[in-house]
């Protein structure tokens, strides 16, 4: 039979599938978190149509009204209506940290592997530069540049960018050194093809997969580094519905207003859990032992 057709194996009462491309729905928690992604982004571009209250309209007449079939998240101190505070925030977060892993993810992977590739002098630059990077956690950085730069939304994502692009550096330079000396770069190499061509034909399509994996995982922890900044009052200023601040403005209501914390930490809960299932999905996903494993039926 052929090898593209999908052939049916019977196997300790499971239906296996042979078809490569199948197995991405093999891994049901990397479908989940797809599945929550995608319904996240569309709650955030369809947020005025979903949002039943203006997230920055004041009523002071229904100020820390519980849940209820009006408001189904209860309103706030200022009687805003925390469903759709909670709804427009997803136009924030997740958007920013998107923004902030795909400036991390251009620039570390474009630094990581130039130096691994042509080594020399840019090589220990890099790597100093890393080390020295690495000294500080990234919210300590992220503090350094926000207190400098002054609190807001673009300084965050400048903040989180400055130090989210070591990680990529470091795994893109160190798989750039091990392909550089596969046979088949050296055969092609030797061809006399130009150094621009063997990066990219070569090097950078063996170096995306575990920068996938990488970078899935990091969406989840720049929303967290986001929403610790508003919390802490240098990210999103108010009125702007950023969960990170809804939690900071809820805190000083938590015996008669649990609501007003609950539900933008369910959402900050929720969106991390999708990106790190995605992540997990994407690395058993594209580790190569594991495609050995379904093609041989091991499980």
């Amino acid at each position: 039979m052929m090898r593209s057709e999908i052939t049916y194996r019977f196997r300790r009462g499971v239906i296996s599938l042979e078809r490569p491309h199948w197995r991405l729905f093999q891994q049901i928690p990397m479908v989940i978190g797809l599945v929550l992604i995608v319904g996240l982004i569309s709650v955030g571009v369809f947020a005025p149509l979903l949002s039943p209250y203006n997230p920055i309209g004041v009523d002071l007449h229904h100020n820390i009204v519980s849940p209820y079939w009006q408001h189904p998240f209860g309103t706030d101190n200022l009687g805003r209506d925390v469903l759709s505070r909670v709804i427009y925030g997803t136009r924030i977060d997740i958007p920013a940290s998107l923004f902030i892993v795909g400036i991390s993810v251009l620039v570390g992977v474009f630094l990581g592997t130039f130096a691994g590739y042509y080594g020399g002098i840019a090589d220990k630059m890099l790597v100093g530069t890393m080390d020295a990077f690495l000294a500080f956690p990234d919210i300590i950085l992220a503090l350094i540049i926000i207190g400098a730069l002054g609190p807001g939304m673009s300084n965050t994502v400048l903040a989180l960018s400055f130090s989210g692009w070591i990680r990529y550096a470091r795994v893109s330079r160190g798989m750039t050194l091990s392909i550089k000396e596969k046979g088949f770069v050296e055969t092609t190499k030797a061809a006399g093809v130009s150094d621009s061509y063997v990066i990219t034909r070569h090097i950078l399509p063996n170096v995306m997969a575990p920068i996938s994996t990488l970078a899935t995982l990091h969406v989840g922890h720049a929303i967290l580094s986001i929403a610790g900044l508003g919390f802490l009052g240098l990210g999103a200023q108010p009125p702007m519905p950023e969960w990170g601040a809804m939690l900071y403005e809820g805190r000083v209501f938590l015996r008669g207003g649990w609501w007003l914390s609950i539900f933008p930490g369910l959402a900050i809960m929720v969106t991390v859990l999708a990106f790190n299932l995605l992540s997990d999905g994407l690395r058993d996903f594209l580790d190569p032992r594991l495609r050995r494993n379904y093609k041989t039926g091991l499980h």
